[in-house]
C-alpha cells in the first residue's frame, strides 16, 4: 500500500468516526430530545441510545427535573405605600419539552422575568399587614398567574414560596412601638375586668353583711387573728368595733334574761 493510499485510509476512518460521533446521542432518564429535520419538528426522543442523521438533525436536549429558581430580593411599594424588600423562590418542570424549545427561546430566563414583574405586581395589590399575615393567600395567587402565562410554554410552576421580607428601620421600630401597646392595653383589660370582678364580689359580701350584722363582727375578729400573729403587734379597736361588741353584750345580757324568766334561774351576767 502506497503512501497516497494509507493517507486515505486513515482520512476515511476519521471521517467515520467523526460521523459516527456525530450521529450518537443518548438521551438520560430525565430528559427528552426534540427532533429536528432540516428545520422542521420530527417528534420526541425518549431515553435511551438514539442515531440521528448528522448535519441533516438536530437532536436538543430538555430536562424533565424540577427547577428551583430563586427570584431576587426587589423594592416593592405597598398599597398603603410601604417599601419593603421581597424576595421569593420557585419551583418548576417542563411538561412538553416540544413548546419549551419551540414556543420560547430561553424558558429559564423568561421564567425568571415574569416571576419577578408578576411579583411586584401581586405584593403591590396588599397592604403591609396582609403581605406579613396572609403569604400562604399571596403565595397562591403569584402561582396561578405564573401557571397561567406559562402553559404556552410546556412549563407547569408547581410552587411559589415568599423567602424573605425586609422592611424599613423606622418602620419596625413603628411596629415595635404598637406591638407594646396592644400589650400595655391588654393588660389594662385584665386588670380592669379583675377589679370589676372584685367589686362585685365585696358588693354582695357587703349585702350579706348588712343582712347579718355578726358577720362584721366575727369578720373583725378574724382579722384580728390573722394580724395578731406576732408577738409585737399592738392592736387598735376601732370605735365602730367597741359599739358593736356593747351591743354583743347587750344582746347576751337580754337573752340571759329571758331564758332566766323562762325556767326561774339566775340570770349569767355578760362580761
Amino acid at each position: 500500500m502506497g503512501p497516497i493510499a494509507l493517507t486515505v485510509l486513515i482520512v476515511v476512518i476519521v471521517v467515520v468516526l467523526i460521523v459516527a460521533r456525530m450521529s450518537i446521542r443518548i438521551v438520560r432518564q430525565y430528559e427528552q430530545g426534540v427532533l429536528f429535520r432540516l428545520g422542521r419538528v420530527v417528534g420526541v426522543r425518549m431515553p435511551g441510545f438514539r442515531l440521528i442523521i448528522p448535519i441533516i438533525d438536530h437532536l436538543p436536549l430538555v430536562s424533565l427535573r424540577i427547577v428551583t429558581m430563586p427570584i431576587q430580593s426587589q423594592g416593592i411599594i405597598t398599597q398603603d405605600n410601604v417599601s419593603v424588600d421581597v424576595s421569593a423562590v420557585a419551583y418548576y418542570r417542563v411538561v412538553d419539552a416540544v413548546k419549551s424549545v419551540v414556543a420560547i427561546e430561553n424558558v429559564a430566563a423568561a421564567i425568571n422575568q415574569i416571576a419577578q414583574t408578576t411579583l411586584r405586581k401581586v405584593v403591590g395589590r396588599h397592604t403591609l399587614d396582609q403581605t406579613l399575615s396572609e403569604t400562604e393567600r399571596i403565595n397562591g395567587d403569584i402561582r396561578e398567574i405564573l401557571d397561567v402565562l406559562t402553559t404556552d410554554w410546556g412549563v407547569e410552576v408547581t410552587l411559589v414560596e415568599l423567602k424573605d421580607i425586609q422592611l424599613p428601620e423606622t418602620m419596625k421600630r413603628a411596629m415595635a412601638r404598637q406591638a407594646e401597646a396592644e400589650r400595655e392595653k391588654r393588660a389594662k383589660i385584665i386588670a380592669a375586668e379583675g377589679e370589676a370582678i372584685s367589686a362585685t364580689a365585696l358588693g354582695q359580701a357587703s349585702d350579706t353583711m348588712m343582712a347579718h350584722p355578726l358577720a362584721l363582727q366575727l369578720r373583725n375578729l378574724q382579722s384580728l387573728v390573722e394580724i395578731g400573729v406576732d408577738k409585737n403587734t399592738t392592736v387598735v379597736f376601732p370605735a365602730p368595733l367597741m359599739s358593736t361588741i356593747g351591743e354583743l353584750s347587750a344582746f347576751l345580757a337580754r337573752e340571759n334574761q329571758a331564758a332566766s324568766s323562762a325556767d326561774g334561774k339566775t340570770p349569767i351576767r355578760a362580761a
